[in-house]
């Protein structure tokens, strides 16, 4: 297959440490709300799909309009720094660097709202690095891969030719179902025994193995 040309990324859990500040903002909604608080890992597991995906697979039996008040006191506690704020992994801005001077395309492919990821991407200074990004409010949740085959329409690019680099089943099972190649980041949210189920190129440790995997491709 040809070397990719187009990066595809996943942001929470992949480029931003957030899993702290999100499973405490859930635990707290829930506690708001007076509801059973699920525990750490029940929270972790869910990081990566849309936030209204996310508040269904966490509170089954709530209906819609519970939901919604959840995913306001979500929003409420996410915004004030409920859990302590996020920041960006160590080496993603070398990285990013590093693939753009290398004449590379680079997207994002997120759960997050289109909201909130405009908001960390003026907040971290990465809003013009990416030529592309799209969002859980904006498309079919992951792993439907309806996302990554807007992005690659939307920039005219074969599949064969991009690359979805994500920490989480739901990033590389929207890859296996576009028919598009993936790596998986052992930093983030989901055992490596679980990411090697959807058939990566690789798994690797961090940013700058990461780095060393693509330099290669």
């Amino acid at each position: 297959m040809p070397s990719p040309r187009l990066f595809i990324f996943d942001w929470d859990g992949t480029l931003m440490d957030s899993e702290r500040q999100i499973v405490h903002c859930m635990q707290a909604a829930a506690n708001d709300l007076k509801l059973v608080v699920p525990n750490y890992e029940a929270v972790r597991g869910i990081i990566g799909l849309g936030l209204p995906e996310a508040i269904q697979r966490l509170f089954p039996a709530q209906e819609s309009g519970e939901r919604e008040a959840i995913r306001q006191a979500y929003a409420r506690h996410f915004l004030g720094g409920t859990g302590g704020g996020s920041e960006l992994f160590p080496h993603v801005r070398e990285l990013l660097a590093e693939l753009q001077g290398a004449g590379h395309l680079l997207a994002i492919a997120t759960g997050k709202s289109r909201l909130g990821l405009d908001r960390v991407l003026g907040m971290t200074g990465l809003e013009d690095v990416f030529h592309l990004t799209r969002c859980a409010d904006e498309t079919a949740s992951k792993p439907d891969p309806l996302m990554l085959r807007q992005i690659l329409a939307e920039l005219e690019y074969p599949v064969e030719s991009a690359l979805m680099i994500g920490d989480t089943t739901f990033d590389l099972e929207m890859a296996s179902r576009a028919g598009m190649r993936s790596v998986g980041l052992a930093h983030g949210v989901h055992a490596v025994e679980a990411l090697a189920l959807h058939d990566p190129v690789a798994i690797v440790a961090d940013l700058p193995e990461l780095a060393g995997l693509l330099a290669r491709l």
